[in-house]
């Protein structure tokens, strides 16, 4: 085999560069847009970057996709606007100025004085916004910079006030909690993008507890956490309604104790034990507990807690096969909670700190 010698080889940067030349000259970016009719329209709102942070290679690869996509469209003849947007809200334009002022809590914030450090995040927001044009302009994406939509001006603000008065008209809107990640640093619920900004496996203790049974001497249902925390918020236990689970009798610094748990996480156990008897979780449900703790009691007359429920997010994948539910603390817990009219009580503040409920 052999190879031929290639003569006045391509520049591709160069031949990109033409192009790119090419099309600004030509407005041919215009022009596809304008040669299509309006009576068949398909719109495009970018889903906006934060401009006070530089592009990065992800940012080529999902604008990649949504130029092919309107590219598409156009070559469908459809007249395809394609309007670009700038975010100006949110945790990363805090933080970056928060950093810049040596900040480390929203008490800061707010001695600091919240207009200024709002005009603060308004200066650094478009820190980047030549990296991004000329990202943008680089790679061939087509969109109106020109004329974007910015999430912090009046225009933008007030038509989102807008759309959702207009969704309470129609009784689309209702009061309630929604179970959302949270910081307590930064005293703010997380969107899932903040959450994952901080992303990091890490190595958490967690713990079994031993919730006492009001019924019977020395007997205990097992559940298992990896939030310890939320423990002084526990109102229920749950159990899977068809999970096997057993009564087992080990001897404790000198006395016999009963557990209950799923057969299959048994492993939990350390030293000697006896099987005394097998029950479905059905079995199970309504038994009585005491409160964990003998310091805080969330129960009311018109909210009961403390006792066993069946619920069909319970596994034995990890645990015990008995999930310790605390209203305000989890997904699952909150549907549980609403479907059973447990207490809906926070028992840490807005710093992550135990509130009045816990009084030790």
């Amino acid at each position: 085999m052999s190879f031929r010698e290639v003569k006045n080889p391509i520049d591709f940067p160069e031949l990109e560069k033409e192009i790119l030349d090419f099309w600004e000259k030509q407005k041919i970016f215009k022009k596809s847009i304008e040669t299509r009719p309006e009576e068949k329209p398909f719109t495009f709102y970018e889903g906006p970057p934060t401009a006070n942070g530089k592009p990065g290679i992800h940012h080529v690869i999902s604008r990649s996709i949504k130029d092919f996509v309107c590219r598409y469209k156009t070559m469908q003849g459809f007249r395809v606007n394609r309007k670009a947007g700038w975010d100006t809200h949110g945790l990363p334009v805090e933080i970056e100025v928060e950093k810049e002022l040596g900040f480390q809590s929203k008490d800061q914030i707010e001695a600091y004085g919240i207009a200024k450090f709002n005009q603060k995040c308004r200066e650094s927001v478009f820190k980047y916004l030549k990296e991004w044009n000329e990202m943008t302009r680089r790679i061939g994406f087509w969109v109106d910079l020109d004329d974007p939509y910015i999430t912090y001006t009046n225009d933008y603000i007030e038509t989102v006030w807008a759309l959702l008065a207009d969704m309470w008209k129609k009784g689309f809107l209702y009061l309630g909690f929604k179970i959302l990640p949270y910081c307590p640093r930064c005293e703010t619920p997380l969107s899932s993008h903040e959450t994952s900004l901080g992303y990091s496996e890490v190595t958490e203790r967690s713990l079994t507890a031993k919730f006492p049974l009001v019924e019977g001497e020395n007997r205990f249902v097992l559940a298992w956490t990896t939030t310890p925390w939320t423990l002084p918020g526990n109102v229920a236990l749950a159990v899977g309604p068809d999970i096997l689970y057993v009564e087992a009798e080990q001897e404790k610094n000198g006395k016999k104790e009963i557990y209950y748990l799923a057969e299959n996480r048994l492993d939990v156990l350390r030293g000697d034990f006896r099987i005394v008897r097998k029950l479905l979780g059905n079995e199970m449900d309504g038994w009585k507990y005491r409160p964990l703790f003998d310091f805080v009691n969330l129960s009311d007359a018109g909210h009961p807690a403390y006792y066993v429920a069946t619920a069909d997010f319970v596994t034995t994948d990890e645990g015990t096969g008995v999930v310790h539910t605390a209203v305000m603390y989890g997904e699952d817990d909150y549907r549980l909670g609403m479907r059973l009219g447990l207490p809906a009580q926070h028992t840490v503040d807005e710093k992550g700190r135990f509130n009045d409920f816990v009084s030790l």
